[in-house]
């Protein structure tokens, strides 16, 4: 039988994790749109040596908008990029909050796209530097900003590469995913946190199975999925083709999990899609305007690019995806890729007192709980 990954993304590509509706930008005239944008109140200021906040207004033929910009140079000394999250995979917080727990960080973005008002974890990849491998897919969201194993910032497709040992026929796709994938087996362990019951096969209650491991060794094997379960180890999900991959997982039996993403990367964190590749934009929405985060990286610097797009306002209306592209490629980015929109846009720097301040206005009204970011961190 043909095995399907499908891990739900939708055939016409999300903006913002609530799916909300977006505002449509006008259609324009020849005119209008060799009209170049006017810029205005522009400021600046270093946050720490390396870091640069910039703040702008810029108005076309469609109106204005305001942006943020975060340039950060990796290699000045005591600056770092990380991936952000909570204590758990399957948990949410406001980004500030976030960088709060994290003692050296001194600025923030929003990350990935999650499962919002479900299990909170995000979509994608996440891999923080020193730590093992949070989540991921092995196929069907891996766009990422990364860090590869020299250290030098990336932007491109990082899959996931997930084995257990001796049992090369399981065919795991996931690793502490919102859900398994159909056919799939799927593998959580205590960094997800507390099982989520039926959500975790999307509801499919027939033809699965459970496979409970502590100490590389089978302690139980169930078909049902309880809800609110403590994961002392590892638990291996199966549904369907998946299912019957797990029988030969009987109690006793030795169980070791292994996942890595290709070329093992120091970090990594997921968006959706590429804005752009090698200076090419990779994207074609013109229509739809969204609040918007986005990391880019500037091949001849080696600066790392993190900007926020305000927007559904009549100060700023935000951006279409070509616009983001387009603006990531003014400001030097040779790659560029899009991170999760709308109400989670956020971004977090220290102020001149050493007070961490939101710069931007999150759509909302408010911070929203997102799943995860990327901050940058100094240590004088």
């Amino acid at each position: 039988m043909q095995k399907d990954h499908s891990q739900g993304r939708s055939l016409n590509p999300r903006h913002t994790s609530g799916d909300e509706p977006g505002w449509i930008a006008p259609r324009l005239s020849p005119g209008q749109r060799r009209a170049p944008a006017r810029k205005t109140e522009a400021t600046s200021y270093a946050v720490v040596p390396g870091v640069t906040y910039s703040t702008w207004t810029q108005t076309d033929a469609r109106g204005p908008i305001v942006a943020h910009l975060l340039t950060v140079d990796p290699k000045a000394p005591g600056v770092g990029v990380n991936y952000l999250a909570p204590k758990r995979v399957a948990e949410t917080s406001p980004l500030g909050t976030m960088l709060e727990d994290e003692s050296k960080a001194v600025a923030g973005v929003n990350g990935d796209f999650f499962d919002i008002g479900r299990t909170g974890a995000p979509l994608g990849l996440g891999l923080a530097k020193a730590k093992k491998l949070l989540h991921g897919r092995v196929e069907g969201w891996n766009s990422a900003f990364y860090f590869d194993k020299s250290g030098d910032p990336q932007i491109g497709e990082l899959p996931m590469i997930a084995r257990v040992r001796k049992h090369r026929r399981i065919d795991v796709t996931g690793l502490n995913q919102p859900f398994v994938a159909r056919n799939g087996v799927g593998v959580y362990t205590k960094a997800w946190g507390k099982t989520d019951g039926y959500t975790m096969t999307q509801g499919q209650r027939k033809h699965i199975r459970v496979v409970w491991v502590r100490k590389h060794r089978v302690y139980k094997v169930r078909r049902v999925l309880k809800n609110n379960r403590k994961i002392p180890g590892t638990i291996l999900v199966g549904r369907g083709d998946g299912a019957r991959q797990l029988k030969k997982l009987k109690k006793g039996r030795k169980v070791v999990v292994k996942a890595w993403l290709k070329g093992h990367p120091k970090m990594a964190i997921s968006g959706d899609r590429p804005l752009i590749d090698d200076g090419v934009i990779k994207v074609v929405d013109n229509r739809v305007m969204h609040p918007r985060t986005a990391v880019g990286v500037d091949r001849e610097s080696g600066q790392i690019l993190l900007l926020v797009i305000d927007g559904r306002s009549s100060a700023s209306r935000g951006y279409t995806m070509v616009e983001l592209a387009n603006l990531m490629i003014d400001l030097g980015a040779d790659e560029a890729l899009n991170l999760d929109g709308g109400g989670s846009s956020t971004m977090i720097a220290r102020d001149a007192t050493g007070a961490d301040q939101v710069l931007n206005r999150p759509s909302d009204g408010y911070q929203r709980w997102v799943a995860n970011g990327i901050q940058v961190t100094y240590k004088p």
